[in-house]
């Protein structure tokens, strides 16, 4: 009998495969302007990657590193991260942040010992 119950669930898991457990993805701007070395980029986007997950978060985030200069591509891919309502941090490689967009505000993350990463909150 559980020979065949064992048939049977191969069968089903065969026929039916489950899909695989989605992660979450993090898009990252303004990278190459930030001068940290690459290790400690690493172990950033590793940090948030692990908050993410044990936030239970499995969709698309945006990471934007700022360095104080203008830069139009960083302002866009802050705009279509608000357009899609997707989670977006910054992390602030000089002494000020990007100014956000009217609305909202950058909630700084203490959980990171750097204090150097922010969220973009709505203002309420």
């Amino acid at each position: 009998m559980n020979r065949l119950i064992n048939l049977i669930r191969s069968f089903i898991g065969s026929a039916f495969p489950t899909k695989k457990q989605p992660q979450p993805t993090i898009d990252s701007y303004g990278q190459n302007t930030c001068s940290l070395p690459e290790e400690e980029i690493q172990g950033i986007m590793e940090w948030l990657f692990l908050s993410l997950v044990s936030a239970g978060y499995w969709g698309n985030a945006h990471l934007l590193w700022y360095n104080e200069a203008e830069d139009p591509d960083l302002e866009q891919a802050l705009k279509e991260a608000i357009r899609f309502k997707e989670p977006t941090f910054l992390y602030r490689c000089g002494d000020r942040t990007l100014q956000p967009p009217q609305g909202y505000y950058w909630r700084v993350i203490a959980e990171h010992p750097s204090t150097r990463i922010y969220q973009l909150e709505v203002e309420e």
